[in-house]
């Protein structure tokens, strides 16, 4: 056993009330690891998470998070503004504190990252170091971010970055599937579909996300100072495979699917900001896409990955779609 392996190892988590903030949180607990993680309302958070150490503070706040940090090994960087505001003011602030943080106590950054920072030339098969020229304000700052990343990374800093498709699973609640797909809180009774047939999509499990995360941290010694690595996930190689899924889960191989209303995106964009970085978004929906793991899997040995109709069935009893255990189809597992 290594140093790390043999004494408690202890995390900080920043977002850990969100999706995936949470699943690695949650999963590095069954690990053995003491989680600590910063709230701007501690209390509340430990009512619903009692099992994490929550400490009070800001991420926006240096020595918030430095005070946060003493002692950990890693600092998992999951925080982002909520709804997609104030993302040019808040964002790269936030990625330096926890850079600062994790220089002064010798810890390892961990960052789930997306990519939004390509751009089209990038597609159709992304790899970990295509050229990246994002087409979005928000593609800018994730370059800005890895960019820091990097540089830290040459100052001493170890950092694990993880991109993925599209996230997806019970405590994702913030993306396509849940937002664009689906309603949640309801029964189904038809798919909006943002993309069109023939047109590749990626998509992430988040369970998977964080399991691979967190197999990664375990042979952080192992790894480069700056190591980035590629999600598979699950490639809807069409256009069509997740509507496939949804409609083997719920039981109605007839399931409408209507087009995603991106006419009232475009209508709405000027007053809505959410919407306005929607729409920014779309190229995402119109251009093929596929994520190789050839990386990942020299590391790993493997990419975990739940099967697709699990996968959904889970995400729909989680979001309130789909009545569990019963409502299952045979076969697939409920959580």
């Amino acid at each position: 056993m290594t140093e790390m392996q043999q004494r408690t190892r202890r995390v900080l988590v920043l977002g850990a009330t969100g999706g995936i903030g949470s699943a690695v949180a949650r999963g590095l607990l069954r690990r053995g690891w003491q989680v600590r993680a910063l709230n701007r309302n501690a209390a509340t958070a430990a009512q619903a998470e009692p099992a994490f150490d929550w400490r009070q503070g800001d991420a926006m706040n240096a020595d918030d998070v430095r005070t946060a940090a003493e002692g950990v090994d890693l600092i998992v960087h999951a925080v982002n503004p909520p709804g997609y505001r104030n993302w040019g003011t808040l964002v790269l602030p936030m990625l330096d504190n926890t850079i600062a943080a994790a220089k002064a106590t010798g810890a390892r950054i961990l960052l789930p990252g997306t990519i939004y920072n390509f751009g089209r030339d990038a597609f159709p098969v992304l790899t970990e170091d295509a050229p990246q020229n994002p087409d979005t304000d928000k593609g800018l700052i994730r370059r800005e971010m890895e960019r820091r990343l990097k540089d830290a990374s040459e100052a001493g800093v170890g950092v694990i970055i993880v991109r993925a498709g599209d996230f997806f699973g019970p405590g994702a609640a913030n993306n396509w599937f849940s937002q664009g797909l689906i309603k949640p809180g309801r029964a189904l009774g038809a798919i909006s579909y943002p993309g069109r047939e023939g047109i590749g999509h990626q998509w992430a499990y988040l369970p998977d996300v964080a399991e691979t995360m967190i197999r990664l941290v375990e042979r952080a010694e192992d790894l480069p100072p700056f190591a980035v690595y590629h999600m598979r996930g699950f490639l809807d190689r069409n256009g069509t495979e997740m509507i496939a899924a949804i409609r083997r889960v719920v039981g109605k191989p007839a399931l409408p699917v209507r087009a995603f209303p991106w006419w009232l995106i475009d209508l709405a964009s000027p007053f809505v900001p959410l919407f306005r970085e929607l729409r920014k978004m779309r190229y995402l929906w119109r251009e093929p896409l596929r994520m190789p793991n050839e990386r990942l899997l020299a590391v790993l040995g493997e990419e975990p990955h739940t099967p697709i109709d699990e996968a959904v069935a889970t995400t729909l009893v989680g979001l309130g779609c789909l009545n569990a255990p019963r409502a299952l189809p045979q076969g697939i597992a409920a959580g």
